[in-house]
């Protein structure tokens, strides 16, 4: 009894740092990639402009970036919904639109990087700021689905939609069943543009 003892202890202490070790590296490759996108944005003055497709590809892994001031929260968004990308803060889904297109853009991101988003409610601003300008969306709904269910990701080009994904119940890890989703409408579209030298 007591080797079994013994081996749970060091079975569970094992699991924990792997899991906090995990957490602390993704936390610290969000910060590095937030870092990557201020320094491709910069401080510069917004010039108005559309959108241009030609700055609608990932930079140095990064696509656009996604704030909530709710929430003071500000991630940068990169490429894709594998395990991977996600592994470190959210992705975009590469087959839903990118801001300033008319349709439906989706990010997904874990559960333990989004644990405070049932906070939101109907109204509240999600912001995603591009390299060609800012767009602002206010949330007007949530809805818990089954993993399968991929209908809240259907193109829509009637509008200008932001989808966000994660795992749920929030607090059950990689052992969540199921998928909270938070819908948003675009209200405020601030095209800007940047110019790099």
């Amino acid at each position: 009894m007591r080797v079994l003892w013994l081996s749970c202890v060091v079975i569970g202490l094992f699991l924990v740092g792997t899991f906090a070790y995990g957490m602390w590296s993704g936390v610290s490759e969000q910060q590095h990639l937030n870092q990557v996108w201020q320094g491709q944005v910069g401080e510069r003055p917004p010039v108005s402009a559309g959108v241009d497709p030609a700055l609608q590809h990932p930079v140095d892994g990064v696509d656009f970036a996604i704030r909530i001031p709710k929430l003071d929260y500000y991630a940068a968004v990169k490429e894709g919904v594998d395990a991977g990308v996600l592994y470190s803060g959210p992705g975009h889904y590469p087959t839903t639109m990118w801001p300033g297109d008319p349709g439906t853009i989706g990010v997904a991101a874990h559960n333990v990087y989004w644990i405070n988003f049932p906070q939101l409610t109907k109204g509240d601003e999600i912001d995603v700021e591009t390299r060609y300008g800012l767009y602002r969306y206010r949330m007007t709904g949530s809805q818990v689905v089954n993993p399968d269910n991929r209908s809240v990701l259907v193109p829509n080009s009637d509008g200008y939609h932001l989808t966000l994904t994660t795992c749920w119940p929030l607090w059950a890890g990689a052992f969540a069943t199921q998928r909270y989703v938070i819908f948003a409408e675009q209200v405020w579209p601030v095209p800007i543009r940047h110019s790099y030298t």
